[in-house]
């Protein structure tokens, strides 16, 4: 398994990591996600270590701290082999302190998710959204205090605009505090707007994509088909409402290239569209979740082998979206020769 630096740190992660979302299937959205149990949990752990895989993606949020639970029982015995990377910050309790990214959250949230996963450290912590209310300065510097503590050894943001994330890598230069290494954002064929704003900045500032749904919540496996309804088993049924949109007529066009890609390569759909985003500027990893076993096994074929330049090429064209104003002129290039490069530029 080949491995990149977390953005502008020295920290190598593995190009592919494990998303334990679908640890513990508690709730209406989590259940429909997965149930994996310990027993079960162990097993997949088993296969991603074998192929490399050693970073492993929760949320305290997840089945309500259910996830968390799993994957620490899970590891025990092996936690010095790993990496851990859980986020903090939505929702988890009725109290009116119980979400957002305040010092009294953060130092509660991160112990309470330290018992859960059965360590001393986590890896790599992320605020798993923007919180307007709390004063960036409280959170960053209550985040540098967990680093200097030994509770947290690198950080980062999910799902921040770019304005967001570059007003907190400024305040963290100003007071000399830890930076974002990571950003955990939406990226797949099917959802392109990371590129508009987000990846240039990761660019320029040095974080490294993490990504996650890089199937578009499902529907990039393969099972959807134009003009066919949803498989019966499909996930979709119940989570379609509160995933990212997208144009039916424009996935269906990106379905059918995938599809005569897999073809031509001999890979399935799911690998071609990981493959995909693995050769996209800025990203460090992709998270693959997995129901069970099957799934995951299928997920980790999409490395060890490269898409070449011309499929690549089909792939971003079919899958290509003019992005709104400011960034469609320099998408386009009207602006400068040099303003575009960012989307096709290597790592």
């Amino acid at each position: 398994m080949d491995t990149r630096l977390l953005g502008r740190s020295g920290f190598k992660v593995p190009v592919l990591g494990f998303g334990a979302g679908t640890f513990g299937g508690k709730g209406p959205l989590f259940s429909a996600w997965g149930d994996t149990g310990v027993a079960q949990a162990k097993r997949m752990i088993d296969l991603c270590l074998d192929a490399g895989v050693n970073l492993f993606d929760t949320a305290d949020v997840y089945s309500d701290g259910a996830s968390e639970e799993i994957l620490g029982a899970a590891l025990q015995g092996r936690r010095d082999a790993v990496i851990l990377s859980t986020k903090t910050g939505l929702r988890l309790g009725e109290g009116p302190n119980d979400a957002g990214a305040s010092r009294w959250r953060l130092l509660r949230a991160v112990d309470a998710s330290l018992r859960r996963l059965r360590t001393d450290y986590i890896d790599l912590l992320q605020l798993h959204a923007f919180d307007a209310l709390t004063p960036l300065e409280e959170t960053l510097s209550t985040l540098d205090d967990l680093v200097r503590a030994g509770k947290v050894r690198y950080i980062g943001a999910s799902n921040f605009a770019g304005w967001q994330l570059m007003k907190a890598l400024s305040i963290s230069q100003v007071h000399g505090w830890q930076r974002f290494v990571a950003h955990q954002a939406y990226y797949s064929l099917a959802g392109r707007d990371y590129e508009w704003e987000l990846m240039p900045l990761g660019h320029d500032q040095g974080v490294g994509a993490v990504v996650w749904s890089p199937l578009a919540w499902g529907r990039l496996t393969g099972k959807l088909r134009r003009g066919e309804p949803l498989p019966g088993r499909s996930r979709l049924h119940d989570t379609a409402a509160v995933g990212p949109a997208i144009d039916e007529g424009r996935f269906y066009d990106i379905v059918d290239v995938l599809l005569e890609i897999a073809g031509e390569t001999g890979r399935s759909v799911p690998q071609v569209a990981i493959n995909w985003l693995l050769q996209r500027p800025t990203v460090s990893t992709v998270l693959i979740g997995a129901r069970d076993e099957q799934q995951l096994i299928q997920n980790l074929g999409a490395v060890g082998w490269s898409l070449d330049a011309g499929q690549m090429a089909r792939l971003d064209e079919v899958s290509r979206v003019d992005p709104p104003y400011p960034y469609y002129p320099y998408w386009r290039g009207q602006f400068s020769e040099r303003a575009p490069v960012i989307a096709d530029r290597g790592r």
